[in-house]
């Protein structure tokens, strides 16, 4: 048996899911425990699987969308489901090749995506400055601060005012 290479596998079936609009995430959730599964048993070239075991590490939580998932993925040539009906005894599964060629390119996984290793350095104003931006900008920070100034003076407290309103014949030393 050829020897699998992890990353360019996982490169390679990442890729192929980006091209498959049938895919949803419990597929993909599902493809990747599997995978850990196959990994877990250096890669054989058949294993069997416990559902329970495969729905914890997927974190899918209904038995309907774990079935249907592996029938799906298993139609669509992901993988090779042999369901064994058999409580004692898990289904059969076959993990197929993607990436473990020498010959793919490695551009052949990679998106279109330009990225690179440098760090960006982003503006602090993402505002395109032109002369009546500037102008503006320069007429709001006068607004502010005409602004703080007008609210920065404190009121001046009315001395001894009664702030709970009641009438000046209240004698404040008599009990409530």
């Amino acid at each position: 048996m050829e020897a699998i290479n992890y990353i360019r596998h996982l490169n390679g079936v990442l890729a192929q899911f980006s091209k498959d609009n049938r895919l949803n995430p419990a597929h993909i959730s599902l493809y990747i425990a599997l995978f850990q599964i196959w990994n877990n048993y250096h890669f054989k070239e058949s294993f069997y699987i416990n559902r329970a075991e495969v729905m914890d590490l997927s974190k899918l939580g209904a038995k309907t969308t774990y079935h249907r998932c592996i029938k799906e993925l298993s139609s669509w040539k992901y993988i090779l489901y042999e369901p064994s009906h058999n409580p004692f005894r898990g289904s059969k599964i076959k993990m197929f090749y993607f990436g473990t060629t020498t010959e793919q390119p490695l551009d052949s996984y990679c998106t279109n995506i330009e990225t690179s290793y440098e760090q960006v350095v982003v503006p602090k104003d993402k505002h395109i400055k032109t002369v009546i931006n500037n102008t503006n900008l320069s007429k709001q920070k006068n607004n502010i601060k005409k602004n703080f100034k007008k609210s920065s003076k404190q009121k001046t407290a009315v001395p001894y005012k009664d702030n709970l309103k009641t009438n000046s014949e209240k004698d404040y030393n008599e009990p409530l």
